[in-house]
């Protein structure tokens, strides 16, 4: 369901969790697969990666499923895709997210979440790209998210809704993919509101508070997953030195390219990882 139709999730009476009922429904008849075991959301330099997991069965845009909007950021492929692993395990490919800058609210910002989750899976893996703050990460390296801070003044959960966040990013698979690639190191995630970038002043609060990588996605998203039960693992792509750190303007056209020249190998790291979960 496109956006010129009308969402239902721009209804304030809607139930999310119905909607992303309806819209796992609609996957299971585009996909022909009952149940899904991992959910894959793709962040800017990631997109490779489903290539590399396994078999897709079925891809299509993910405007054809209930809830679902175009991407409005270039780097978004604006698809769904399941994948069958050389395991047989089916993973959910999310190549289209909603950002919270976007202005949606943030039903929709999580609708991809809570529709992995209707559709059984009980692992989700969320990535992004997004500056760093530790001086020794460099564009291009990928790290593991160990726990974020949500800047956004927001939340997925509404009313009297209270979840234990104390291993949101599961310590688990962060192991595991260190199993993978013992060089991974690990930070906490700042999401900001965006869409502008983080000022220097704001990069010294990210790190002052404990923050070592700044970006405008993933936190809420992990909030609504750990909400529906899923086991959690995050990767950040570090596509440029957060500003007052790094001593060049910052530009989108950086994030695309960085993506672009790290994607063969953050790919297949990450097609590795899966293919061990």
């Amino acid at each position: 369901m496109s956006d010129t139709t009308g969402n239902p999730l721009d209804d304030p009476t809607a139930d999310p969790f119905e909607v992303a009922a309806a819209a796992a429904a609609d996957i299971a008849r585009l996909t022909g697969v009952d149940r899904h075991d991992i959910a894959l959301t793709l962040g800017s330099g990631w997109g490779k990666a489903a290539e590399l997991i396994g078999e897709t069965t079925a891809a299509f845009p993910a405007t054809e499923v209930t809830g679902f909007s175009r991407p409005a950021l270039e780097g978004h492929v604006g698809t769904l895709r399941s994948v069958r692993t050389p395991k047989g395990r089916h993973v959910l490919v999310i190549g289209a997210r909603t950002h919270y800058y976007e202005g949606h609210g943030v039903r929709r910002v999580v609708h991809s979440v809570r529709t992995a989750a209707a559709a059984g899976t009980r692992t989700m893996v969320l990535t992004n790209g997004a500056g760093g703050i530790k001086p020794t990460w460099k564009p291009g390296t990928p790290v593991l998210i160990s726990d974020h801070i949500n800047l956004t003044g927001d939340s997925p959960l509404e009313g009297a809704t209270f979840i234990d966040l104390t291993d949101l990013y599961s310590m688990r698979l962060r192991d595991l993919a260190r199993t993978i690639d013992p060089a991974l190191d690990e930070g906490v995630y700042c999401q900001f509101r965006g869409p502008q970038y983080e000022t220097p002043a704001e990069v010294r609060m990210a790190k002052t508070i404990g923050g070592h990588i700044v970006g405008m996605s993933t936190a809420l998203e992990a909030i609504a997953a750990r909400q529906a039960g899923m086991e959690i693992l995050g990767f950040s792509l570090i596509t440029n030195m957060a500003a007052g750190i790094q001593t060049t303007p910052l530009s989108h056209q950086e994030v695309i390219d960085a993506g672009r020249e790290a994607e063969p190998v953050i790919s297949s790291l990450l097609a590795r990882v899966i293919g061990a979960l």
